[in-house]
């Protein structure tokens, strides 16, 4: 997976419309495009983790595909939403969780991995 966007000029099929979006992750915004996942805007921005696990070590995209939990956000309101696999809107509220140990959810009852 590239972090990288690629301009829809160069789009290789050419029939991806280049429209603008902004999403707030944590109160940072992130410029994306239409048709890209929140953690595709994540790792266009340069972004490569925004989750700890329970060992405090960071997460974000692992599998890519939906099979795991290591990319786990809240998008305006809802919680354990897998950002690999929501696609991002204009306007959307995203607040990251934690697992780690010193989180202010220590009994780990944000979601993803039991």
């Amino acid at each position: 997976m590239s972090p990288r966007l690629v301009p829809a000029s160069a789009d290789a099929a050419g029939r991806r419309p280049d429209v603008p979006l902004r999403i707030t992750v944590d109160g940072v915004p992130y410029n994306g495009a239409a048709g890209q996942t929140i953690a595709g805007v994540l790792l266009a921005a340069g972004r490569r983790s925004w989750r700890n696990g329970p060992s405090g070590a960071p997460r974000g995209v692992f599998c890519g595909i939906g099979a795991c939990f290591d990319c786990l956000v809240t998008v305006n309101g809802d919680r354990d939403v897998r950002a690999c696999r929501r696609r991002a809107a204009d306007g959307d509220a995203v607040t990251t969780q934690s697992r780690a140990a010193d989180s202010a959810d220590p009994a780990g009852t944000d979601g993803g991995e039991r």
